[in-house]
């Protein structure tokens, strides 16, 4: 796929904020869905009332993050129009446009107590976004030749996103909307079963991915995680299918969650790292959900240690970025867009 501005050009074009990378979303993404986990921790489970107010302190900060992004992220359109637009067009990068889609799906969750006609409108943003940028990257998949070595996780990110519009509609008090929780949920579901069998056969038959992309396979967790969640929010209950896509959500969380041990080793620290922390933000949260109407030890064990284990993972990455930004290392931080 041709594009405006080469992957060499990169280095020598950037304009003010050209470093930020799209990616960056996904913190925001990730730091919602924890959020939520931990709510839902403290209400069934009791979990220490530092944590929930904690929590509504993330809800702020969170949506003045995202803000924050959505400003900087316009500066960089702005001084570096020719290095978005390859960014977008990239048949990789270009996936990671969905993640500030989802993040408007996502705070409306934590927005709702602070102001439900704000959470409404972030809502209704993000799910009219959503819808049209899934649209844009199926058209271009139909229209387009791409290449087998061009499949990679992220490709999950524009379709199978639609599964986070139904997560905020309780807390949003809308009103004849369940066609559009079915309609969302419809569309990424579908879509997961063969992005994830393209994703599959990648891996068997082709070159093992570069190691800058390894972090990312962790995200074929996130549509059985967030599928969970959300079908349980629009149906109303945990039946056997529910059930079946948290079994699914298990299994590969334990296949590739050896990927977290190899990090450190794979690669120098980059923002593509963040791609491990929404999965296991969400995975922590269908499991709080599931140990809660379950209420046996084994559920409550797999709940308490999948809740550790994100919370653990995503302090550190917090912490290892803002070191990295403080210390002017984004543009290294960032990597270039050919090893993507």
């Amino acid at each position: 796929m041709s594009t405006a501005v080469t992957p060499q050009e990169i280095g020598t074009k950037m304009g003010a904020m050209g470093y930020l990378p799209v990616a960056l979303f996904g913190a925001i993404m990730a730091l919602s869905s924890l959020a939520v986990a931990w709510r839902i921790a403290h209400t069934y489970f009791s979990a220490p009332q530092w944590v929930g107010e904690f929590i509504g302190y993330a809800a702020m900060l969170g949506f003045v993050g995202f803000v924050g992004l959505v400003v900087g992220y316009a500066v960089k359109m702005w001084s570096s129009f020719d290095l978005v637009k390859a960014e977008f067009n990239h048949p990789i990068a270009g996936s990671l446009f969905g993640t500030p889609l989802i993040c408007l799906l996502l705070l409306p969750i934590l927005l709702a107590e602070i102001s439900i006609p704000l959470a409404r409108i972030v809502w209704v943003l993000g799910t009219v976004g959503m819808t049209l940028f899934a649209w844009m990257i199926v058209h271009r998949w139909m229209s387009v030749q791409l290449h087998v070595e061009h499949t990679a996780p992220a490709w999950i990110i524009p379709v199978v996103g639609m599964i986070n519009v139904p997560l905020a509609v309780p807390m949003l008090h809308f009103q004849s909307i369940h066609g559009v929780m079915i309609f969302s949920l419809a569309v990424g579901l579908f879509f997961a079963i063969p992005l994830f069998t393209m994703i599959f056969s990648r891996l068997m038959f082709q070159a093992p991915m570069p190691k800058t992309l390894q972090p990312s396979l962790m995200i074929v967790v996130a549509p059985f995680a967030v599928g969970f969640s959300s079908y349980v929010t629009t149906i109303g209950e945990i039946d056997a299918f529910a059930e079946a896509l948290l079994m699914l959500m298990l299994f590969l969380l334990a296949v590739v969650i050896g990927r977290l041990w190899s990090l450190v080793g794979c690669c120098p620290f980059r923002v593509a790292w963040w791609s491990v922390s929404f999965p296991l933000a969400s995975s922590a949260s269908a499991a709080m959900r599931y140990a809660a109407n379950e209420q046996n030890e084994y559920a409550n064990g797999i709940a308490i240690f999948l809740l550790a284990l994100a919370s653990c993972v995503i302090l550190g990455l917090l912490a290892r970025t803002l070191l990295g930004i403080l210390r002017g290392e984004l543009r290294t931080l960032t990597g270039d867009l050919s090893a993507r």
